[in-house]
């Protein structure tokens, strides 16, 4: 096996973080407490990672399918419209009146044939340029804007934006590298295998709000350990288990990753025996919730997490993407968004909508990592001076071929520490 061959992302080194906290000596195998629940650190990642030189996912095509159809979404902390415009592109621009700054977009989704803001009423076409500001000229002969006010020069900034596939990315730099370089080739093999071109079906959405660090759910889609233990489901069934062939490919320098395994139903082996969770004596009565329609995927499972904030996946006919929105040092939103594809039959879209059962805040799976996540961050909290260890599977960042490993997480804060100046 050898290392990936994708490009370690290009992000310059940010200054140093001038505080007395220092990281542990053991270096990118040892996590301190305090990345979690620090505001100084979560200001710099947001302005690091979400508004530096990043590719950031903001949503599916197949979300605005008519002129001035929207959907609103968030950059790290920072809130954006997605928009389709007459000429049938998506434009995403910051949603923010440049007036004032107040959100011109309340609503999630939506359509309109321009954007007002509500505060005082300027008005913005489907590209962002500003088209009237009201009493300009001000009232009776008194106020109003300087004469050399330019609209042209006050509309909201578009932000650079790429489709890949009917997926929606953008990024606040012009130093930014391209989408395509930004991913590197096994990312993108991942997010083309699921997005393959072909036109998009949205089937819904579900939300939720976790009362932990974004990062650790980034960590937890880096992290098949846990998954080897903690959902009974998974292991019992034979979606997810340390015995399945499985890749671990940690790419861009450590802040992407492609995790996959092969789906090979519900069996006993050795391997069980160091799963206490493991229910051999559960049977289900609706097979059917675990037994998917042969496609594409021929039984592979998983996916990429494109760094800093997206996922793309498949589980069971389940296509879906998850997207983090840090809203503090100490939680996040978590959505997914369920999509398959205009050509599908009824009986596939049923079963995508059936196997969407298995993720989300109510799912089979998804329930055990939001109640974990939010009993990791009372820990870390409470001895904000301690660390966690990253070990298993080793001390290296080089890509495996087993599940019982935390290498992708290790990778990650290699490429981590480099980025903030840590």
């Amino acid at each position: 096996m050898t290392c990936s061959d994708s490009a370690v992302l290009d992000t310059p080194a940010a200054a140093p973080i001038h505080l007395e906290r220092r990281w542990p000596k053991e270096g990118y195998t040892r996590i301190p407490n305090w990345v979690y629940t620090d505001p100084a650190i979560f200001q710099k990642e947001m302005d690091v990672f979400f508004a530096g030189q990043t590719w950031n996912y903001v949503g599916l095509e197949c979300e605005v399918p008519e002129t001035g159809c929207y959907k609103r979404n968030w950059i790290g902390n920072r809130p954006v419209v997605m928009v389709r415009t007459e000429t049938g592109e998506v434009n995403v621009l910051e949603n923010r009146c440049a007036h004032r700054g107040a959100q011109i977009c309340w609503q999630n989704t939506g359509r309109v044939t321009d954007f007002t803001c509500p505060y005082h009423q300027w008005n913005y076409d489907l590209h962002g340029n500003l088209q009237g500001v009201p009493f300009r000229r001000g009232a009776m002969g008194k106020g109003g804007m300087p004469k050399d006010f330019d609209p042209k020069q006050n509309g909201i900034r578009k932000l650079r934006s790429v489709n890949r596939g009917g997926s929606i990315w953008a990024t606040f730099s012009e130093e930014a590298p391209s989408f395509e370089d930004y991913c590197g080739a096994e990312v993108l093999a991942e997010i083309d295998h699921m997005l393959p071109g072909k036109p998009l079906k949205l089937l819904g959405y579900s939300r939720q709000l976790i009362p932990s660090n974004w990062k650790m759910y980034l960590e937890n889609l880096k992290d098949p350990y846990h998954a080897t233990l903690l959902h009974t489901f998974y292991i019992t069934f034979g979606l997810w288990r340390a015995d399945s062939k499985s890749e671990c490919i940690p790419t861009g320098g450590g802040a992407h990753s492609v995790m996959v395994s092969h789906n090979e139903g519900k069996k006993k082996t050795e391997a069980t025996t160091e799963m206490s969770r493991f229910r051999d004596d559960l049977e289900l009565l609706d097979l059917e919730t675990v037994t998917p329609r042969a496609e594409f995927n021929r039984g592979r499972v998983g996916g990429a997490w494109v760094f800093p904030a997206a996922q793309f996946g498949i589980q069971a006919n389940s296509l879906k993407t998850r997207h983090v929105i840090p809203r503090s040092p100490t939680e996040h939103e978590l959505v997914f968004t369920y999509y398959g594809y205009e050509d599908d039959d009824e009986e596939m879209t049923r079963l995508r909508l059936k196997h969407a059962n298995l993720l989300g805040p109510a799912g089979f799976v998804s329930m055990d990592d939001s109640e974990m996540l939010n009993q990791v961050q009372i820990g870390v909290t409470g001895y904000p001076e301690a660390r966690g260890i990253v070990e298993m599977g080793g001390r290296d960042t080089e890509p495996a071929d087993y599940m019982v490993t935390e290498v992708l997480i290790r990778s990650f804060y290699d490429y981590y520490r480099k980025a903030m100046g840590l």
